[in-house]
């Protein structure tokens, strides 16, 4: 399966048996996608199959953990009791390097400051036989395509940006740590079918072949898989070509047709990837650029470094330095090593707010990033940075002209010369002409021996925790409960569950549980961090009422796991998204939706709620919340008439996610079981 796995194998055979049964049942063509997620099918001779409606259990081929998420995975792998993982699985060092001066001096920083949580990590995944990345290695993206894709594997990982291991032909899902423990434990992943804010596969057709999130496979990918040294799965991929592309008339949900040779380059924010303004509007957005950043996970491999060189070299050439303060973050050790140029380090740094900045003179600030997301407080932890996100080539481009109502594609600059000159389409190599430099060995293998390893947590520790078991439903009807907050419009999981400096407690759920909803807009003032406390004495039971898409974004599981350690019951919303859906799930809290999206308007701040039909929790049975509002609701003792709503709830809970939820979370629930067994 990879050059560093010796015995974990790739097998293709499992993927044509699968497809044999589901062709039989389903008589039709296949699209790329199914083609992969049904071949991983734990029972396919049984497998209920209704698009929009089926969970579905698969066998992932591996998981992977970034170190931010893998500490609370990883504790909670130890809580299961297993003593090693069932698939391959590896964790990288990617998260907790704050970006400052450069890249060297910035790993050794991390190094010293993360020191507890490494061994742990480090201690862990020796313990249980699971491969380790240190600090240096590399964005965790970036090293998976170099050394784990494959075309047609199923993959996992708890980092939102997993699918980015779709370029090599994979379907690759984010996912929260509770379903990484599942498979890591040997159980079947389940995933929805259901259609959520963000529950599709996309895949792209053209002219001469199509190309999906997970790629089909192409001779692009044997190059790519022979440059990194994997000629044996280039040539047997090739073996199994026909399961490993969409079958001719197979059916998509929704087709929708773009003409690249029309399709002007644009750039998005700020505070929101889904703000998009196309090139030749956006100087009227925009004013002066103080700082242009190219890399991150999903732009960051040796083909976007040398188009942004050619840009560079353009200006250069011409006798241009650059005017904003430009930084380079490479994929990789990999990438690093074969660029070899004065960088941040291989790490994910201002992408996810690790970026101690120390140079603003000015509240406001223009950021222009190739990263992934630019929401509030997202790169550099000051709410009021308006981040916006483009290519590596156009970042490089504003970095050279200092202004970002500068448009590359029409605009032309001054050469020393003082002609001016415009710059062309920039061009890059797919493939270093050298070969890669595989740079420092930054790999840790499972040990021989791993019955002597002691996992590393100080119980004094204020950034690492053992975990506790969360109590079970007492089986009462909850009522006259308070809700926290009423999230008004995008409440993403970095609005639950800040980053940035609260990064270094993702293995202390107490403490981290101190950022919950921070970043919130609360509808009854329009204001962040600022909440009315309804609270007397100790946390009673709670709710909170959200928006629509809500918990979008990063996969962190810390949006769910922190409302649920204080006393959260149930999340309400306009609907989901699909990660974080999950991940409450997984916790034992209740994600409910509101039937009709316009009954959230019908809750008021100061109200009390119950939540009834729980003891007849079942698979499509709506439940019904009473709003009792304070105009009219003290207790018992008034006149209720008039002040009461019942409002109705829906859910997606199957009859396995309801035991969750009864026993406390998944984890309960597998516990029990394996003491049973």
């Amino acid at each position: 399966m990879s050059l560093f796995e010796k015995d974990a194998y790739i097998n293709y055979q499992r993927i044509e048996d699968n497809l044999a049964i589901i062709r039989e049942r389903l008589r039709r063509p296949l699209t790329l996608s199914e083609k992969i997620v049904y071949g991983h099918l734990d029972d396919p001779h049984n497998q209920d199959i209704q698009r929009g409606v089926s969970y579905l259990k698969l066998r992932p081929d591996r998981v992977a953990c970034q170190d931010a998420t893998a500490q609370m995975a990883l504790l909670q792998f130890m809580s299961a009791g297993m003593d090693t993982a069932a698939v391959p699985t590896t964790v990288h060092c990617d998260h907790l390097i704050e970006a400052q001066v450069g890249g060297v001096k910035d790993l050794q920083r991390a190094i010293d400051i993360n020191k507890e949580v490494y061994d742990f990590l480090a201690t862990a995944t020796a313990k249980y036989g699971l491969g380790f990345w240190k600090p240096g290695s590399g964005i965790i993206h970036q090293i998976i395509l170099e050394n784990y894709a494959f075309p047609g594997g199923l993959m996992i990982g708890t980092d939102s940006h997993t699918p980015n291991a779709g370029g090599l032909g994979m379907v690759a899902c984010g996912v929260g740590g509770a379903d990484a423990v599942d498979v890591m434990a040997g159980i079947p992943w389940e995933l929805s079918a259901r259609r959520a804010e963000t529950g599709a596969i996309v895949e792209y057709r053209g002219p001469d072949w199509c190309y999906d999130i997970a790629f089909p496979l192409h001779r692009r990918m044997a190059d790519y898989l022979n440059a990194t040294n994997r000629h044996e799965i280039a040539q047997y991929a090739q073996r199994f070509a026909p399961n490993l592309q969409g079958d001719e008339g197979a059916e998509y949900d929704q087709n929708i047709e773009i003409n690249l040779s029309e399709l002007e380059p644009h750039i998005n924010g700020p505070f929101t990837p889904d703000l998009a303004t196309p090139m030749s509007k956006f100087a009227q957005e925009v004013k002066k650029s103080k700082f242009a950043l190219i890399g991150s996970c999903t732009n960051s491999s040796y083909e976007d470094m040398s188009r942004s060189a050619s840009i560079a070299k353009q200006a250069t050439d011409h006798g241009l330095q650059v005017k904003s303060k430009f930084t380079i973050t490479p994929g990789s050790e990999q990438v690093r090593a074969t660029i070899e140029r004065l960088v941040l380090a291989n790490a994910c740094g201002p992408c996810i707010g690790q970026w101690d900045r120390r140079d603003l003179l000015t509240p406001l600030a223009l950021v222009i990033t190739s990263y992934n997301r630019n929401f509030t407080g997202r790169n550099d932890a000051n709410p009021a940075t308006h981040a916006f996100v483009a290519s590596p080539d156009i970042v490089t481009a504003m970095a050279f002209a200092g202004d970002l109502t500068f448009n590359p594609m029409k605009d032309t600059l001054i050469g020393a010369d003082g002609k001016p000159f415009k710059f062309s389409d920039p061009s890059g190599f797919e493939l270093p002409p050298r070969g890669y430099d595989p740079g420092q060995d930054t790999f840790q293998p499972p040990p021989a021996d791993r019955a002597s390893v002691n996992v590393a947590v100080d119980p004094k520790s204020d950034r690492l925790q053992l975990l506790q078991p969360f109590e079970p439903w007492d089986g009462k009807t909850p009522a006259d409960l308070s809700y926290f907050d009423q999230g008004q419009g995008k409440c993403t999981t970095d609005h639950i569950s800040a980053g940035g400096p609260w990064l270094k407690y993702r293995g202390h759920l107490q403490n981290i549980s101190q950022n919950l909803l921070i970043g919130a807009i609360n509808s009854e003032n329009g204001e962040a961090n600022k909440v009315k406390n309804q609270f007397t004495g100790e946390y009673d039971s709670w709710v909170v009422i959200g928006d629509h898409n809500y918990g979008e974004g990063s996969s962190r599981e810390h949006a769910a796991l922190e409302p649920r350690y204080l006393g959260g019951l149930a999340i309400i919303v306009r609907s989901f998204a699909r990660i974080h859906e999950t991940n409450l799930k997984k916790q034992g809290m209740l994600a409910l939706t509101f039937t009709n999206p316009e009954d959230y308007d019908k809750i008021r701040p100061d109200d009390k709620v119950d939540i009834l039909g729980l003891e007849s929790f079942a698979p499509g049975k709506n439940l019904t919340l009473v709003a009792k509002h304070a105009d009219g609701y003290q207790g018992c003792e008034c006149d209720l008439r008039g002040s009461l709503e019942e409002i109705s709830l829906s859910h997606s809970f199957n009859e396995g996610q309801i035991e969750w939820f009864q026993a406390g979370s998944a984890l309960n629930l597998m516990a029990a079981k394996a003491k049973h067994q």
